[in-house]
């Protein structure tokens, strides 16, 4: 099948950016997204133009880095997948795709589809982890955590920091992935001692990366492709109440 793709083009940060039309033939519907823009650059480096510069790294959904807005939904229209697992059976012969990187002042772009994350990577570094001795692994089962308790600690821990809910907020808000990396350490006895730090340092640094404040609207949710639960923003908000002041 044919598709056409309007993508974003932008060479640095300081220059503006437009969009560029293209025309993709002999789409599959097995193919990736991400494969119909491999296709894509190889027509244009054959014929001397510079390709579309975009993140990607395992496609297999778990790296995170693969994202796009493409007709104004991160990760285009289906539910729970990242960009590299959709495939081009979700769309017809002949549809228009418009292919945006994330939309977030906080996020920069690089060029083109490209932005940087690493304020993400400064919000991790404020807290995002457990001080603990190294040496060799203790059994699983050496510490009784109870199952409600380890399954929602899972759940937040799916977070793969793509930047979807930035993307979908109105506010660009950070609030559901800086909730999930900490609660996933507060349901477990291994985070519960630096919490209380762990909530004041990851929050304010978000606020210093400048991301915006959570306003309810639930974009987060809908678009995160580890379907992220809102959940976790209600109880960061109470942690950061008790300890945040």
């Amino acid at each position: 099948m044919k598709i056409n793709l309007k993508i974003w083009r932008q060479n640095s940060t300081k220059e503006n950016g437009a969009f560029e039309k293209y025309e993709v033939d002999g789409v599959s519907g097995d193919m990736s997204f991400l494969e119909v823009m491999d296709m894509l650059n190889n027509t244009l480096v054959e014929s001397g133009k510079s390709p579309v510069a975009f993140d990607h790294d395992c496609r297999e959904g778990i790296c995170g880095t693969c994202g796009v807005v493409i007709n104004g939904r991160p990760h285009g229209p289906l539910k729970g997948v990242t960009t590299c697992q959709l495939h081009m059976r979700s769309f017809e012969d002949g549809d228009t795709l418009v292919v945006e990187p994330w939309k977030a002042n906080s996020f920069s772009i690089i060029k083109d589809l490209v932005v940087d994350r690493t304020p993400f990577d400064r919000i991790m570094e404020a807290g995002g982890y457990i001080s603990v001795r190294t040496g060799g692994a203790p059994d699983a089962n050496a510490i009784p955590i109870p199952k409600e308790n380890a399954d929602e600690a899972f759940d937040s821990a799916t977070c793969i920091g793509c930047g979807a809910c930035v993307a979908s907020c109105k506010n660009s808000s950070a609030l559901l992935f800086v909730s999930a990396k900490i609660n996933q350490y507060a349901q477990l006895p291994q985070g519960q001692v630096e919490h209380p730090n762990r909530v004041k340092n990851m929050v304010n640094q978000m606020d210093l990366e400048g991301f915006g404040s959570c306003t309810n609207t639930g974009a987060c949710e809908v678009t995160c492709p580890k379907e992220i639960s809102v959940d976790n923003i209600i109880k960061l908000n109470k942690a950061y109440l008790k300890y945040g002041r």
